[in-house]
């Protein structure tokens, strides 16, 4: 059974209300509550953090080591300059994929560029909150393929 913890950043609690043209109506809520059910279809357990703290997302990855077998992060704004999450990521060692609702490369020029995914297995941008489904179903298909090695 996988464990998974789901990371949401800054900005991220006002889903349903900042910019729905852009990140759709969905709350955050709607999002974890569908991914819980994702999960368990899947046979593996969801915990979700959300914060708009660097450090308390930072703690969360390192609580993630031996206890989760991999990790689902919306970094929000912290993806561009965060090296710190980075290099927690980087600590950890566990299989991380990142997740944008929205399509960052043809946003802003300063959303093309993620500090965060070179250290990750993989990317999901721009498919909205079924992104999330998405990348917990390719993260439970990894950790099944890893098992069997």
């Amino acid at each position: 059974m996988a464990s998974v913890l789901l990371i949401n950043g800054p900005n991220l609690n006002m889903l349903g209300k900042r910019e729905p043209h852009i990140y759709g109506s969905e709350t955050l809520s709607d999002i974890v509550g569908h991914a819980e059910k994702v999960m368990a279809e899947l046979g593996g357990t969801l915990t979700h953090v959300q914060s708009n703290h660097e450090g308390v997302i930072i703690d969360a990855i390192h609580s993630a080591w031996g206890v989760h077998d991999g990790i689902i992060i919306n970094p929000g704004a912290f993806t561009h300059y965060s090296y710190a999450i980075r290099d927690a990521i980087a600590t950890v060692q566990l299989p991380t994929i990142e997740v944008h609702i929205s399509n960052v490369h043809a946003r802003e020029e300063f959303r093309h560029h993620s500090v965060i995914s070179a250290v990750t297995v993989g990317q999901i941008v721009g498919l909205g909150s079924d992104g999330y489904e998405w990348a917990l179903r390719a993260m439970v298909r990894r950790l099944e393929k890893n098992k069997k090695m």
